[in-house]
């Protein structure tokens, strides 16, 4: 008789907690920081037509690190277009892109076609970057060619941007 009713014990105890679950998507993250940094840049044969920025604080391993250039301003409104970019000119292709470590993103053009020194300074000089370190946790939640989309993901506004010098 006892093994009976240890044995309904049991059972409705396993039916009762089976009804208790635990939500995955309740999209609690206090450890992760997404950070909006901007830069200008200027690119020469000196340089090598790149540009490093240091990051500091280091990035987690998995975050994401997109770039943005601004590549025109319509309206007042600035227009910004996520890095590869790829301009099209008589001389051949030039591309505007990025790789990125934990500690530092490093900025560069570069084109198989021609030699970048024969860029005007409408290509070259005073390029301005958007680096936005997306944690890891929102990397497949956005579209980041969107920089607007990115943004209010992540819950920003222009005044969270911090521009690097």
């Amino acid at each position: 008789m006892m093994k009976k009713i240890t044995f309904l014990l049991v059972f409705f105890g396993m039916i009762a907690l089976q009804s208790c679950t635990i939500n995955a998507d309740d999209d609690v993250d206090n450890d992760t920081i997404s950070e909006v940094f901007e830069v200008t840049r200027n690119f020469g044969p000196q340089n090598n037509f790149s540009s490093l920025v240091s990051l500091n604080p280091q990035i987690f391993a998995s975050d994401v690190v997109l770039v943005y250039i601004l590549w025109d301003v319509d309206g007042g409104e600035p227009v910004w277009r996520l890095m590869p970019q790829t301009v099209q000119l008589m001389e051949g292709d030039l591309q505007y892109n990025y790789d990125f470590t934990r500690f530092d993103v490093n900025l560069f053009m570069s084109s198989l076609d021609f030699d970048l020194a024969i860029l005007g300074p409408q290509w070259t000089q005073n390029q301005t970057f958007r680096i936005v370190i997306v944690p890891g946790y929102f990397s497949n939640r956005i579209d980041y060619r969107d920089y607007n989309a990115v943004m209010t993901q992540l819950g920003y506004t222009e005044a969270n941007v911090k521009k690097i010098n």
